[in-house]
């Protein structure tokens, strides 16, 4: 399995990326598709819309969010899709749109892809 890194959609793309793949269900606002950079939108990975309206990014409900979202991804076979180009790439970045780069869905799914 390639090196898996998270990145804002807001931060430039860096040398390093290697293979960037965009994890959000929605485009991030005011970013063109120039200034993503990206290889790949895997848009049904992201988490479903009523488990991210429930969440809110809310800090102290990350754990439980982790814990859905993981039950969520294992019967998500974008999931086994995006382990496939994580796979084929030395070097894989997922690219979120989220503010907090601790609290944010790309995390969760980073360290789900670990275990």
């Amino acid at each position: 399995m390639g090196e898996v890194r998270i990145r804002r959609a807001y931060d430039a793309a860096g040398p390093n990326d290697g293979f960037r793949v965009l994890v959000d269900r929605l485009w991030p606002r005011g970013i063109s598709k120039e200034r993503a950079a990206l290889d790949a939108w895997m848009k049904d990975v992201a988490p479903t819309p009523e488990l991210r309206r429930w969440w809110d990014h809310d800090p102290d409900r990350l754990d439980e969010f982790a814990s859905r979202y993981d039950a969520e991804l294992d019967e998500n076979p974008a999931a086994d899709e995006l382990r496939a180009t994580i796979d084929a790439h030395a070097v894989v970045t997922l690219v979120y749109g989220a503010r907090d780069p601790q609290v944010n869905h790309a995390a969760v799914l980073r360290d789900y892809l670990a275990g």
